[in-house]
């Protein structure tokens, strides 16, 4: 039990990843956090904009264009096996009981967004911790038509990408103090973006409400 528990605490902690496991490991945690339902625990905004930093005090030695390459990559074809995970298997994703690596409610939260913001959902959702996990699979689920959801996964992808890496790499370079500072920058992120997925949430539920209100009037 203290390996797997060891295993887990590797796997969010992003310095860790980025310094060990290189380019190889975060294009790996990027591509299975942003369409396969077990990796919504995986880091993934702060990991973007820590790997920007890395590159950018070259501690990852990789060029800009590559890391760029890769991550985007990684996020638009993870979202396309989310996409086609809930399309095939949906309705029996939708059925299996709950557990550690899935409950039913990240779908509920997910399909909320969906209601709210439609397609956009897909764009939006890129900033989202366990959203943006679920929204490609909702997509699928749906049955969105795929040439609209490639659309919006390219277009998403890439701006997730370029501002999250992009934003790091700037800060590493100018400021390449910031190393010292990694914790602070995930308890950030890790912060602002809790506290947008709950605001969402009870925003999306409000919301539903007040129409449900004004349609039984």
């Amino acid at each position: 039990m203290n390996q797997i528990a060891e295993f887990f605490q590797y796997l969010l902690n992003s310095e860790e990843i980025i310094r060990t496991g290189g380019l190889v490991l975060i294009t790996l945690i990027i591509f299975i956090e942003n369409g396969v339902f077990f990796g919504f625990f995986l880091p993934g905004d702060y990991l973007l904009f820590l790997s920007g930093v890395f590159a950018g005090t070259k501690i990852l030695a990789v060029p800009l264009w590559l890391l760029l390459l890769c991550i985007f990559g990684a996020a638009v074809v993870g979202s396309l096996v989310g996409y086609l995970t809930g399309r095939y298997f949906g309705e029996r994703l939708q059925n299996r009981p709950d557990s550690l690596f899935f409950k039913k409610k990240y779908i509920e939260t997910t399909r909320e967004y969906f209601l709210k913001y439609g397609s956009r959902t897909l764009i939006v959702a890129r900033f989202l911790p366990i959203v943006r996990t679920f929204a490609p699979i909702l997509s699928g689920l749906i049955r969105m038509d795929m040439r609209y959801f490639m659309l919006y996964n390219v277009i998403g992808g890439a701006i997730w990408v370029v501002s999250l890496v992009g934003g790091g790499y700037y800060f590493g370079e100018k400021f390449p103090w910031i190393v010292d500072y990694v914790h602070y920058i995930i308890i950030f992120f890790l912060a602002v973006t809790t506290f947008t997925v709950i605001r969402g949430y009870i925003n999306a539920r409000k919301e539903m409400k007040q129409e449900k209100e004004a349609v039984s009037e």
